[in-house]
């Protein structure tokens, strides 16, 4: 649902997603995992915590009044309540919080852990192919 939203698959890694929903009318979504996980985005340098259910409107590169997701800065735990796609290629993400501050990474900082470790076997796969081809 995120990348057909346009935004990249790791950008909210939920662990044992239980249930999984969409209004189309409303664009209301909502995600429950079997319990709350916190998850540390070393592209970003942020530890995010996300709740057993997490809620949000939905609509194209934007999701706004969101519920169940908290951001780590400095010694509080801020509640992230929207993020869009910025930029004129739209390659960042904007996180907003609460109060209205926000801050905006990369969008390849997001980018989904099980497609980089396939990219990486993908890579070494390429240079084993390489390495034997050149000793033929």
């Amino acid at each position: 649902m995120l990348k057909a939203l346009g935004f990249p698959g790791g950008v909210m890694p939920l662990r044992g997603l239980e249930e999984c929903g969409l209004v189309r009318e409303t664009g209301f979504v909502w995600m429950r995992q079997r319990a709350p996980y916190e998850h540390y985005f070393s592209g970003t340098g942020t530890r995010v915590r996300y709740d057993a259910e997490v809620t949000a409107y939905v609509e194209e590169g934007r999701m706004k009044r969101m519920t169940g997701v908290r951001s780590k800065q400095v010694m509080l735990w801020v509640p992230i309540v929207e993020m869009s796609l910025d930029g004129a290629a739209r390659d960042r993400i904007y996180f907003k919080s609460n109060v209205g501050i926000g801050r905006s990474f990369p969008v390849a900082a997001f980018a989904d852990e099980e497609e980089e470790k396939e990219k990486e076997g993908e890579k070494k796969a390429n240079a084993a192919d390489d390495a034997s081809a050149g000793n033929e």
